[in-house]
């Protein structure tokens, strides 16, 4: 949260004031789940109930002591995985399944009975190779792929499930009634019907509705994913009371190595060893806890192998009744963003006024530093009515953004969901006629207290809602705005400063009827997708939208970027975003960043140069500063630090065409654009809980420098058969292995790995669109065998046409049998371009040749006059 204007002078240097938010004990939901020990479960199966159709098997589990049956649907799905849903057969009311995070219905495959006895189904898929042994007593899954057990459901006997109830008589019905003794939470009620944290009391108007399942991964010992912490990369054992929280929250310059939930939530957790990674997604908005244990499982099993085997047993609790297991392959894959969007994004809160707009972008183009886009935080709306101007300090903000038209830049400003309370504003006016905003348990429209005051919130949980607030970015809707104004969700957990935990209470009620505790971690993704929409919808459908939102779900990736939030100017904040963006990046979310130089406090100037050169190798990458931090344009710290920021800024631009064609694999197969080396060298476990270095692609390992004073670091070049050349000096490493490297302020370690070709520009411009007729360079690194392989994507880096026309470049360049060649990676798309490959810089030839000879085709493009080689060294 950027702090209260009341208290801001108090907090700015201060932690995250832990008292306003839940711990695991807190909670009640945890409490009675952890009541039930690991051993044998309450619930079998009742193998008589079972049907088989085309897309599913489904059948009955009963509770041996409460007798309620739960309906069990098993989906086998495309790219192995496997689909589960648990609900109840008979239920006082419908269980909220979340909608619009599926681009679709996944494609099932049929599931066969292929062996039925005493206690024991075994379905086997079409491949044959994957089947599921379902044991009735107690029930338990088993998955085995090619004869190995993979995973197991409910082996430590957690399932727990909580069944909705009619509402006690004698119970009170306001809020702020005092409850009957009857009702106090007290050992056996454990806050089934009302919870209390401080002064706030939550209603349960039907009770109870958790459930808990444990998985057992066999053979993993290591585990990634379920953002967002202020984590390390590998998931951490955990112990009771210090669960991993799913549960969307602003957190003020959030602590460093706490498993409590801050901003966004990805429900999706990844277990890998050298011959197989597995993932666990559950499709879940409710709020969410996971224990984890990655140590030998000694729980009593009927199934010996899971007893001895080393096995991660994750027990996740819920709000929530559905079960969803599978990958995020159906979330949606990255948004292509527009090219100007990978450039450098400079902001702060706030900027001033139109003068002082104008004298920040005419200090980048004095000191030849490169920009694409400067932003505009709360304070420079009407008395922070958002899709307004505050008319003194900006009174022609469509002059202001013309001049940045006309250097080629961009505009970003602010818009939270909060929306003041005034009859005289009209976004609110409407809102309220329209019935739009989240109620209160009583039917009336909830207001908290946030930036402007007293304040209603958008209920974007209803699509009408979200049409109507996507029409507010049209340009006669939204006065001063232009097309290159785009938006920054911030504040969209949704915070409110004076309720619970700093958000909207449990027992608000959404669209349909939901209470809030049902879709809490939905909110950002649907405020950031509403926002998208009206970028597009302005547009007449033509242009990518560029939203950037602090809090999030899975798939938010198809809508825009995602930051870490308020973080803090200090060096443990700075080593701790190279973890976090790594978690984001497997868990779908590839457009993240952090705050460089970070939003709280003033960094020095070492810590700010160690920032922009880390923000420059990662794929979001945004100056912010808080309000009361000083200004930190990146000239105003001495001439040598400018140079040393210069040269970070500029060699980001020289990358934007490597980038750009990473954001297409990123947007076409899901890949991430910022990975752990466990991703490219799976089988290498020295770079299982490698956190301090990434790759960059599958092409550029990349080390951050995050101590100060470093004058050495300790680097892994992972693969005993890999080459690896220093990416600025084009010299190959002796060998691979950890190597001290030295260092000095100049640069951060990057190194280029032995078989690809990195495409880049030979030279920057002013911001990205300066660069469009720019000439690329190749820089071809041999492996030991003699090859290099990569690829370029170029479009017109702004609209849809590379879909809906084809209109893209995709080329593929080959070093092989000491010939490069360039040809089609994709025959479809068709792209006209000024740009030539003026040179080819080729690393890692054994002999400088005596010639080289150049051949070209009538239609071929993208072609170059020179070549040079680089002899190893």
């Amino acid at each position: 949260m950027e702090p209260n204007k009341e208290e801001e002078s108090s907090v700015q240097d201060e932690a995250v004031d832990k008292s306003n938010f839940k711990n695991c004990n807190h909670i009640a939901f945890y409490r009675r789940q952890k009541l039930l020990h690991p051993g044998k479960s309450l619930y079998q199966a009742l193998l008589d109930s079972v049907t088989l159709s085309n897309d599913s098997v489904k059948l009955q589990i009963i509770n041996e002591k409460n007798k309620v049956p739960l309906l069990v649907e098993i989906y086998a799905i495309e790219s192995n995985i496997f689909r589960i849903k648990i609900n109840e057969v008979s239920s006082l009311k419908s269980r909220y399944e979340v909608p619009d995070v599926l681009i679709k219905e996944p494609t099932t495959q049929r599931l066969s009975l292929s062996q039925k006895e005493a206690g024991i189904l075994v379905l086997t898929c079409a491949s044959e190779d994957r089947k599921l042994h379902i044991i009735a007593n107690p029930f338990q899954i088993k998955l085995e792929s090619k004869d190995e057990t993979v995973l197991s459901v409910n082996a430590n006997g957690l399932l727990y499930f909580e069944h909705l109830q009619p509402p006690p008589k004698n119970r009170s019905q306001n809020k702020e009634d005092t409850p009957t003794d009857s009702f106090q939470e007290n050992q056996e009620d454990l806050g089934l019907w009302q919870e209390k944290f401080g002064s706030f009391l939550d209603i349960k108007e039907n009770g109870p509705s958790s459930i808990g399942l444990d998985f057992s991964l066999h053979g993993f010992e290591h585990v990634y994913g379920i953002p967002e912490h202020a984590e390390t990369l590998l998931l951490k054992n955990t112990s009771d009371n210090d669960a991993y929280r799913l549960f969307n929250l602003d957190v003020y310059r959030h602590e460093i190595h706490d498993k409590r939930g801050i901003y966004g939530s990805v429900p999706f957790l990844l277990a890998h060893k050298p011959n197989r990674t597995s993932g666990i997604f559950w499709l879940n908005s409710s709020e969410t806890l996971v224990e984890i244990n990655t140590k030998a499982s000694t729980q009593p099993s009927q199934n010996s192998a899971i007893s001895r085997s080393q096995s991660v047993n994750g027990r996740y609790a819920i709000c929530s009744m559905q079960i969803f297991m599978m990958s995020y392959l159906f979330l949606g894959t990255q948004a292509l963003p527009p090219l100007f969007s990978l450039g450098y994004h400079q902001c702060r809160w706030n900027y001033e006024d139109e003068h002082d707009v104008k004298a920040v972008d005419a200090g980048f183009d004095e000191h030849e530093i490169p920009y694409d886009v400067i932003w505009l935080d709360i304070e420079h709306t009407n008395g922070k009515r958002y899709f307004t101007w505050d008319k003194k300090k900006f009174h022609s903000p469509q002059r202001m953004q013309e001049l940045l038209m006309r250097k080629k830049r961009k505009l970003v400003v602010i818009i939270d969901p909060h929306i003041k309370v005034d009859p005289l504003y009209t976004l609110y006016s409407q809102g309220k006629k329209k019935g739009y905003f989240v109620k209160d348990r009583k039917g009336q429209d909830f207001e908290g207290i946030c930036w402007p005051g007293t304040s209603s919130y958008l209920d974007f949980t209803s699509p009408e809602v979200r049409e109507w607030y996507a029409d507010q970015f049209d340009f006669k809707t939204y006065k001063g705005s232009t097309d290159i104004l785009f938006a920054w969700n911030d504040m969209n957990e949704p915070s409110v400063f004076k309720e619970a935990e700093l958000t909207l209470p449990r027992d608000a009620v959404h669209h349909g009827n939901w209470e809030h505790r049902e879709v809490h971690n939905l909110y950002g993704f649907y405020q950031q997708m509403a926002t998208a929409e009206g970028l597009i919808k302005r547009s007449g459908g033509q242009k990518r939208p560029f939203v950037l939102t602090r809090s999030f779900f899975a798939g938010s990736q198809k809508y825009g970027a995602v930051w870490t939030g308020d973080n803090a100017a200090d060096w443990s904040y700075l080593k701790i975003s190279i973890p976090m963006l790594l978690t984001l990046s497997i868990s779908g979310i590839s457009f993240c960043g952090a705050d460089v130089g970070g939003f709280i406090g003033d960094p020095e100037p070492d810590l700010l140069v160690r920032w922009y050169q880390a923000g420059a190798y990662q794929p979001f990458f945004r100056g912010h500063a808080n309000i009361d931090s000083k200004r930190r344009e990146p000239w105003l710290f001495g001439d040598e630090n400018t140079r040393i920021i210069r040269e970070a800024i500029r060699e980001r631009y020289t990358l934007l065409p490597y980038l750009y064609s990473l954001f297409y694999r990123a947007h076409t197969t899901a890949e991430p654009v910022m990975r752990p080396l466990w991703v490219e060298f799976p089988k290498e476990q020295e770079t299982f809980a490698v956190e301090d270095e990434y790759m960059l692609g599958n092409a550029l390992l990349v080390h951050p420098v995050t101590e100060q004073e470093a004058t050495t670091v300790n680097i892994l070049l992972p693969g005993s058969d890999e080459v690896w050349y220093d990416f600025r000096r084009y010299r190959q490493l002796d060998c691979p292995g950890t190597l001290k490297i030295p260092v000095t302020l100049e640069s951060i370690p990057v190194f280029q790995r032995g078989g690809s070709v990195i495409p880049l520009k030979t030279t920057v411009g002013r911001s990205t669109e300066w660069m469009t007729d720019i000439s690329y360079e190749l820089h071809v690194a041999l492996n030991s065998k003699d090859f290099a392989i990569g690829e370029l994507y170029l479009d017109d880096g702004h609209s849809f046409q590379y879909l809906h026309k084809k209109e893209f470049l995709h080329r593929k360049f080959t070093f092989h049998k000491n010939v490069f060649s360039s040809s089609c990676a994709d025959e479809i798309g068709q792209y006209h371009t000024k740009c030539v490959v003026e040179k080819v810089l080729i690393l890692g030839v054994q002999k400088q040749p005596t010639s080289v000879t150049a051949s070209f085709q009538e239609q071929a493009s993208l072609w170059c006059p020179s070549t040079t080689s680089q002899p190893c060294s």
